[in-house]
């Protein structure tokens, strides 16, 4: 090995052994000698710390949620980027956008290390290139409009830090999300955002509590965002996209739950509105035809319930 790396692969052990997500738990060193029921009671009550670590950073994770929201008002996109398991959440987040809220595929973008390929097989390394953050940014031409979302259990992984960088070097919002205090990550952020859920079960196995840790966020991140922005009505999916039958079927039991209207008349609603649950509610509620419920919505940017107080006044 050359001395230069030798020296860098020395100070990145040291760095390393300072993080909590990195620990290790010398009391779990027979763990695989323990029964399978005892070895899943311990992984389930280490999950169980998960929750009250993410309850911890609320006030920052809410901060975060209202710039989200802010920029993607105006038009921005919501842009995850990480690698290894941190990529792969952020992927899979904004993947469940379109279905759930009917978003455009390129309102909320998944950037892992790597690249595609990188969501099933390792990239080995991917994570260490930071020009290939940059260039993965750049590929989306990314405007001041536009929230990069960072990610990385030990806080330091080289591409999620640098997309953030670059990111807020060009106007964009940032966030750092990571399970160790002191993170580079969330310095480099606008919002940094810091769970901590100590070492894991398995010594530096960050896709176990550090993992439910960034799901349960960005689970916040994209659900809150977007209730904000109007793609529900109260707790109902109103922006749901009714591409099979499961979701027609769910389509028209939103529509029944929001307006209380017989099977009959929703079914008319829907076909009147090409499937679309909000003008269907809005339909049934406001008493109005599908082309007035279509410009009420549009009026209101997409919210049911300006929709709704507009059809009324």
């Amino acid at each position: 090995m050359p001395a230069a790396d030798a020296v860098e692969s020395g100070r990145l052990r040291e760095q390393l052994a300072t993080m909590t997500t990195e620990a290790y738990r010398p009391e779990l060193a027979d763990i695989d000698r323990l029964p399978t029921l005892d070895i899943a009671r311990f992984m389930n009550a280490e999950d169980a710390t998960v929750t009250t670590a993410v309850a911890a950073r609320l006030p920052e994770i809410a901060a975060a949620i209202d710039g989200v929201t802010a920029r993607m008002a105006r038009g921005g996109r919501l842009v995850y980027a990480g690698a290894g398991t941190a990529g792969r959440l952020g992927v899979l987040d904004a993947s469940e956008c379109p279905p759930t809220f009917n978003t455009d595929p390129a309102q909320v973008v998944g950037l892992v290390a790597g690249g595609p390929t990188a969501v099933v097989s390792a990239v080995e390394g991917a994570e260490d290139r930071e020009d290939a953050a940059r260039a993965d940014l750049d590929a989306l031409a990314l405007t001041a409009d536009d929230v990069v979302v960072g990610i990385s259990a030990s806080g330091r992984t080289p591409y999620a830090v640098a997309a953030v960088r670059h990111a807020r070097a060009l106007g964009a919002l940032t966030v750092g999300l990571s399970c160790n205090e002191g993170s580079a990550l969330a310095a480099a952020a606008d919002h940094g955002i810091e769970v901590v859920v100590g070492p894991e079960a398995l010594t530096g196995s960050t896709r176990l509590k550090a993992g439910t840790a960034q799901k349960l966020v960005l689970n916040m991140i994209s659900t809150i965002t977007m209730i904000k922005l109007g793609k529900t009505y109260g707790n109902l999916m109103v922006d749901v996209r009714a591409s099979n039958e499961k979701l027609r079927a769910r389509a028209h039991r939103i529509v029944s739950l929001a307006t209380g209207a017989r099977d009959e008349s929703v079914e008319t609603a829907l076909a009147d509105n090409d499937g679309e649950v909000k003008n269907s509610i809005l339909t049934l509620l406001a008493s109005v035809d599908a082309p007035t419920a279509a410009r009420l919505l549009q009026d209101a940017h997409g919210h049911l319930r300006k929709a709704l107080e507009a059809a009324a006044a």
